[in-house]
């Protein structure tokens, strides 16, 4: 089983290039940043995890430019959007920086994508919160289409493009790997019909009393579906540093543990990543 980590990449904390330079360091075998284009002061959602929405939201930067950054410090590391929000997105744009990110980072671009909460943002850019799950599934089916089709074409109710040629296609064949993101069990519902990997949520396990709980159901489902379960792989995100349930993931078949770190100064966010590489090291001693 591989670690990850996950940070809003802000001007005021840790430096993306730096980042993923001290992951690399240490073992890591991904660095995953999140996305929010703004955050509207109306506020009409309310934030999933209760509370206000964390200052951080409202700061990050465009998650491409920051992996770019981070790729051309680094050698190996994996470079994942954790996640990107899709539904609000031009497809043919997206396809472009997805792309372009991974031929620049020799295919080690992973791509999360998610449907997303904040309904004032995404009204923002046009599209409307009851529709936003079939909106992203077109936006997926229509990059797959630009990425691996000289003369690409899609037509649907949300996307909809004549023939096109689009360039440069992925380095990674046929195409990026697409993380579903989302909450237990539309998400897994999602990642089954369109994806090549699932992103649950700890925080998000709805009844479940933890993620490990959900796999034996999302194993069933994709079955069910007529997918070989192990053809979807599961990256959890996650906050306890606990060796017992990194164990109890590695036997239920999870690919990665992704630790979540606050945007903070070069000094603190070090000391985070080197507490979580002395369990991640432990784990694999």
């Amino acid at each position: 089983m591989k670690f990850g980590a996950s940070m809003f990449v802000t001007d005021y904390g840790m430096h993306p290039a730096e980042l993923g330079a001290a992951l690399e360091a240490r073992g890591f075998d991904s660095l995953w940043v999140p996305e929010h284009s703004h955050i509207p002061v109306s506020r009409v959602s309310p934030f999933p995890a209760g509370g206000e929405l964390p200052k951080k939201y409202y700061d990050c930067m465009d998650p491409f430019v920051a992996l770019a950054a981070a790729g051309a410090a680094t050698q190996t590391l994996l470079l994942g959007t954790g996640i990107c929000l899709i539904a609000q997105r031009d497809p043919i744009q997206t396809a472009k920086l997805a792309a372009s990110l991974d031929q620049v980072s020799a295919g080690r671009f992973l791509f999360g994508v998610g449907n997303g909460w904040n309904q004032d943002e995404m009204e923002n850019h046009g599209t409307a919160y009851a529709s936003r799950h079939k909106r992203a599934r077109e936006t997926v089916e229509a990059m797959k289409a630009i990425w691996t089709q000289d003369a690409a074409e899609y037509h649907g109710e949300f996307v909809d493009f004549g023939p096109m040629a689009a360039w440069p296609k992925p380095t990674r064949q046929p195409h990026p790997p697409i993380y579903v993101g989302g909450a237990f069990p539309w998400s897994a519902r999602r990642a089954i019909r369109y994806g090549e990997g699932w992103l649950p949520q700890a925080a998000r396990a709805g009844h479940y009393r933890q993620i490990a709980d959900m796999i034996p159901e999302f194993h069933r489902m994709a079955r069910a579906a007529g997918r070989d379960p192990a053809s979807i792989a599961i990256t959890v995100w996650h906050a306890r540093r606990d060796p017992d349930l990194m164990k109890r993931y590695q036997d239920l078949g999870v690919e990665r543990v992704v630790f979540s770190i606050e945007p903070e100064a070069t000094d603190a966010v070090t000391a985070r990543i080197d507490a979580i590489a002395e369990v991640m090291h432990s784990f694999h001693n």
